[in-house]
């Protein structure tokens, strides 16, 4: 394991994020994100993690009501962090997004599909509840279930007030502004 760097390391805000992508020094090749101030390096996506996507926004596209939609793989920008869900269900249309990301208030639900990434989606979710993100989804591949958070709560160290496991025999409920919109079964969403 290697020892921290013996000299400072910078954090930067999402307006500097934005400067630094605006002026080239990240491409959209580069497979980064900014994370509560820091520039971090995405991990790489299997197949199944993008089967999982893909059925994943299927799902989430039938159930969503009129005013909602589905975004696969975009950023969203935060108070202090960028990063690039596999999911997110936005208030408006793509149109609302045409010059901007959609911020925290405009999001109903984050997923984000999690095999050798589970970890740092795990650590994720207390950038998401300290945003105030109603719902947050990991599809666990790794253990083969969906893990639902719900009442964000900055204080907490998993960012949310509940956990609730739901396996590969089960099904989770779909909500979207206080609306029930359906459930979707866990194993149409693992490989």
């Amino acid at each position: 394991m290697a020892s921290a760097l013996p000299f400072p390391i910078a954090r930067f805000s999402v307006e500097q994020y934005h400067r630094m992508i605006a002026s080239g020094a990240f491409t959209e090749h580069d497979r980064l994100e900014l994370i509560e101030g820091w520039v971090v390096t995405q991990l790489a996506k299997g197949p199944g993690h993008e089967y999982a996507v893909g059925q994943g926004q299927e799902q989430l596209q039938q159930r969503i009501p009129p005013g909602w939609h589905v975004r696969n793989q975009a950023p969203i920008t935060l108070a202090d962090s960028e990063p690039e869900p596999d999911l997110v269900v936005a208030r408006g249309d793509r149109s609302a997004y045409k010059t901007r990301h959609p911020q925290a208030g405009e999001i109903a639900l984050v997923v984000e599909v999690s095999d050798s990434s589970l970890a740092v989606d795990r650590a994720k979710g207390r950038t998401y509840g300290a945003a105030m993100i109603p719902e947050y989804w990991i599809v666990n591949l790794v253990e083969r279930r969906i893990e639902v958070f719900t009442g964000p709560d900055a204080r907490r160290d998993t960012g949310y007030l509940t956990l609730q496991t739901h396996d590969a025999g089960g099904s989770v409920t779909v909500w979207i502004a206080g609306q029930q919109l359906g459930d979707v079964a866990v194993a149409t969403l693992l490989p």
